[in-house]
């Protein structure tokens, strides 16, 4: 191969590279597809547990996944807001109990160096039912897009009750997966996602 050649094959590699990304994000598959190996993964590191324990994992590894993007949703909406109507000051505006408790948790990551993970944002050290009450605090800043405080408190502290039996690997009842469906499903037409 001489260096024309070479360097025609390397452009369309590039060329190529460039454009999958443009499918991929259309969501059309371009290479290999992972999810055999990830499938595959799974069900080896979950093979020591009896069937039923597994398929309630996997049941509610739906659920976690649902409030892991709903609660991260919820934190970037109070960030968004705050710095636009605060300034980029805002966090230490935040209701001065909260900021302490949030501190307090940073702080205690910060010295356990060996947990690596996201440890800046004070919002990501808040807890959940804390958020409910950031916007309360706040409510100039939100009251455009939440309906009233009350259904906001309603929303929130039936999903925290539902959030803290998942987040302590209790199984939940269907009747509360579609309790929490349709209060996130509700969230999101109001926010807008």
């Amino acid at each position: 191969m001489n260096k024309d050649q070479l360097r025609a094959f390397l452009f369309r590699g590039l060329l190529f590279e460039s454009e999958a990304s443009v499918f991929q994000k259309a969501g059309i598959q371009i290479g290999a597809s992972t999810t055999a190996i990830e499938e595959s993964l799974l069900a080896e590191s979950l093979a020591p547990f009896g069937v039923q324990r597994r398929n309630e994992a996997l049941e509610m590894s739906r659920l976690y996944a649902l409030l892991f993007c709903f609660e991260n949703e919820i934190r970037d909406f109070i960030r968004e807001r705050l710095e636009e109507n605060e300034g980029a000051d805002w966090a230490s505006l935040l209701p001065l109990k909260i900021l302490q408790h949030a501190q307090g948790r940073r702080n205690a990551a910060l010295k356990d160096s060996w947990l690596e993970g996201q440890k800046t944002d004070i919002l990501g050290f808040a807890d959940f039912g804390q958020l409910g009450q950031i916007i309360v605090s706040k409510w100039d800043c939100f009251k455009d897009v939440i309906p009233s405080q009350h259904w906001l408190s309603q929303r929130m502290d039936e999903i925290e009750k539902s959030r803290n039996f998942i987040a302590h690997n209790r199984m939940l009842l269907p009747s509360e997966f579609n309790r929490l469906y349709m209060y996130i499903a509700d969230w999101n037409r109001v926010i807008g996602l």
